[in-house]
């Protein structure tokens, strides 16, 4: 059984078709997802989505890329929400500097992020709940405030650090997730860094309908990522590291589960 950890099903990629695509996944070998919100609204849909579903689960929080206009009722929102049963995490929370030097007009400021990361941390240590870190281009202002969070547990979704950064990470008790990007030719640095970890610490996930794995992703430009390609992380992973994939599908599932409580 394949646990797909990160998967947005709010997405209105799924609207033509998000029902009968969710209910195919038992068939397809994929027993369980868990569905994160990035705003206020997303994380409300995620956990719509965990009540109609008895295999999927939710995430609640805000990402950094909403920072602008975040108000201290949008943080007692998500903790509100975070009580919800189905809900086994906040995020995807965390920072983003990629459109920094790309679009600086319209990319929340490094100081919104930071604080909208702590923000929520405070609520991920209040509630006991672990959190989904995003880090793109910000790892070491990231990886420095969550040092300050010795007492929250999380994941770094879709890792994308080096390795020497992912045994600090795996040294404060944490893990990493890992996405159809290391599928792609170029994925050499990722090959390496999961050499070198321990299965124990890694999960699998899509972040559906984005980041498509190979060979799906070369059939048609922009094909729709969802949890059916789940399994094409597990075998990358198996490949890298020399085990079957069923193991690593067993072992990544159990992962997953441990992190999130689900029983």
């Amino acid at each position: 059984m394949l646990f797909d950890t990160h998967a947005h099903y709010d997405d209105r990629w799924f609207d033509a078709d998000r029902d009968a695509l969710l209910s195919s996944m038992p068939e397809h070998n994929v027993g369980l997802i868990l569905n994160p919100g990035c705003t206020v609204e997303t994380s409300k849909a995620a956990i719509r989505l965990a009540e109609t579903y008895d295999f999927m689960y939710a995430a609640v929080g805000i990402h950094p890329e909403y920072s602008i206009g975040v108000t201290e009722q949008d943080i007692a929102r998500i903790q509100e929400l975070s009580a919800h049963p189905k809900v086994k995490a906040i995020g995807e929370i965390g920072l983003d500097y990629y459109w920094l030097k790309r679009s600086p007009e319209t990319t929340p400021p490094k100081d919104q992020q930071q604080a909208l990361l702590r923000a929520q941390l405070d609520v991920a240590r209040e509630t006991g709940l672990p959190v989904i870190i995003h880090d793109r281009e910000a790892h070491e202002d990231c990886f420095n405030i969550v040092k300050d969070y010795a007492d929250v547990k999380g994941v770094y979704h879709c890792y994308s650090g080096s390795l020497e950064m992912a045994k600090e990470i795996i040294k404060l008790g944490w893990s990493l997730s890992f996405t159809g990007v290391i599928t792609y030719g170029k994925a050499k640095k990722a090959r390496h860094i999961i050499e070198n970890l321990p299965i124990d610490h890694i999960m699998i996930e899509t972040d559906s309908p984005y980041l498509t794995p190979e060979p799906e992703r070369l059939v048609q430009k922009r094909v729709r990522n969802s949890s059916l390609f789940v399994h094409r992380v597990a075998e990358q992973i198996a490949d890298f590291k020399g085990m079957t994939v069923e193991e690593v599908e067993r072992i990544t599932t159990e992962n997953g589960k441990r992190f999130f409580g689900i029983a």
